[in-house]
């Protein structure tokens, strides 16, 4: 059954990872492969599960039940306390995701982002290129990378009128929009989940990972820099909203500026919701939505004369949230919580554990491996491979503890890898729809320049951790 369950994943993970090849959804290949996994698994239960600890503690738990069967007793394990517990962990990442990405759409629609995009008025290519890859370095710590990466690519297209130079600026996008979206809890959706579950906290992930993912866009932008050289042939003067709604037309600059604070206010305030009622981060964006959603509600209710279907109500972009991709996360973590709950995962940490042992050549393997295959199920398994270490703990178990090494370098290895190949992310996949960039283009042109500054900002990571992190301590 286990070697049964490896390679249906191993199926299922092909089909996603060649999903414009094989032109089925990534989405519908996940949930697919999540139900498989789940109904293989309870046929598997029944020779997996006795005589496990967990399995014990639960009849031990629950006397109650020693008159029903040991097949009951383990459905009944499985269904009600496996699956609830592994739905309601993948349900704080994807009630978080959609609260989020609801308040940038929300943002978007309302011409927010032109506060920043209409500032940029430089011809000079060299200037251009570092300008955009800072905004785009910090924008997507805040929002995320992939709405920043969108924002920026629209606003190039307004700027730059020679496709092949747009490319360059598009793939520094790239690399700045990931690794932007590293050092923060809230800028990469491989970095939320180690943050939503406890792995790492704000206040360590920040100041540990900045630097490393700072200087894993500074190496390969100064190198595309010196390929750039005068000054910009065409530049619009006005930057259209991304958005085909015309909510921003009927608001003024000042209600503009208020959505654009007020919602990049509200997703700052999540990790200060957290720390302060140590409740899940899921709540607190959903309470940013909750007086975002009354703010423009109260905002059209004085707009009388405004044309009903102009209105960028919540209602209205709720139907712009892209579903597929959250229907995607809810497939492959559930996919993944099958192989956990069956043991792979345990067994896997075990032989990498024994035969690499080194947790830095491990994240690095992980990383290099996530610009091939998606990130979200290489975080999701590294999660189940290893629990959180506690006080106390064997010294080898240190770098699992809660803001431990391992789970940091995974946030920077998983965050910034994927940009070695233009499919290994989501920033990376979009550029390449919105702009036709060519795979091979970018293998040629851009591919080691990214592994550089990956490399760069790991070592620089190690030598931090390792020399002097120490020595100030």
């Amino acid at each position: 059954m286990v070697i049964l369950m490896i390679t249906l994943f191993l199926v299922g993970y092909t089909f996603i990872a060649l999903e414009h090849t094989v032109r089925i959804n990534k989405a519908a290949s996940a949930l697919l492969l999540a139900s498989l996994l789940w109904a293989i698994y309870i046929f598997h239960a029944q020779t997996y599960l006795p005589g496990t600890l967990e399995f014990s503690n639960y009849l031990n738990e629950h006397k109650d039940l020693s008159h029903f069967s040991l097949a009951e007793n383990i459905v009944q394990f499985v269904t009600g306390v496996q699956i609830i517990e592994h739905v309601g962990d993948v349900a704080e990442i994807i009630f978080f995701l959609m609260g989020a990405m609801t308040i940038v759409e929300l943002i978007d629609v309302h011409g927010g982002f032109s506060i920043i995009t209409d500032r940029i008025t430089t011809k000079e290519k060299k200037k251009l290129l570092w300008i955009l890859s800072f905004i785009t370095f910090f924008m997507s710590a805040i929002l995320d990378n992939l709405t920043t990466t969108i924002v920026m690519v629209m606003l190039l297209r307004k700027l730059v009128a020679n496709f092949k130079e747009r490319w360059l600026f598009c793939c520094a996008i790239i690399l700045a929009a990931n690794s932007g979206g590293a050092f923060s809890p809230i800028g990469d959706v491989t970095t939320i989940m180690l943050w939503v579950k406890g792995n790492v906290t704000t206040s360590h992930l920040i100041p540990n990972l900045i630097v490393p993912s700072l200087l894993s866009t500074l190496v390969p932008i100064f190198i595309i820099s010196r390929l750039l050289k005068g000054k910009l042939t065409l530049r619009a003067k006005n930057m259209a909203a991304t958005t085909g709604l015309h909510a921003s037309q009927y608001i003024t600059e000042k209600e503009r500026k208020t959505i654009f604070i007020f919602g990049v206010g509200c997703l700052i305030f999540v990790p200060i919701f957290k720390s302060i009622t140590h409740l899940p981060p899921f709540l607190g964006v959903l309470l940013g939505l909750g007086a975002l959603w009354v703010y423009t509600e109260i905002m059209y209710h004085h707009k009388k004369h405004v044309p009903e279907s102009a209105k960028a109500r919540i209602s209205v972009v709720l139907g712009r949230i892209d579903f597929t991709t959250i229907l995607f996360f809810l497939g492959i973590l559930m996919a993944v919580s099958a192989l956990q709950c069956a043991g792979v995962l345990h067994s896997l940490s075990l032989f990498l554990q024994k035969e690499v042992g080194n947790i830095y050549v491990i994240n690095i393997f992980i990383g290099v491996l996530s610009s091939i295959v998606d990130n979200v199920p290489l975080v999701a398994g590294a999660m189940g491979m290893y629990d959180i270490a506690h006080a106390g703990c064997p010294p080898e178990l240190i770098p699992f503890m809660q803001d431990g090494t391992f789970w940091m370098f995974l946030a920077y290895c998983a965050g910034v890898g994927g940009s070695i190949l233009i499919i290994g992310s989501a920033a990376g996949v979009v550029v390449m729809g919105l702009e036709k960039i060519d795979f091979l283009w970018y293998f040629k042109n851009i591919s080691l320049l990214a592994f550089t500054g990956y490399i760069c900002g790991a070592l620089f990571f190690i030598i931090q951790e390792e020399l002097i992190f120490p020595l100030l301590n």
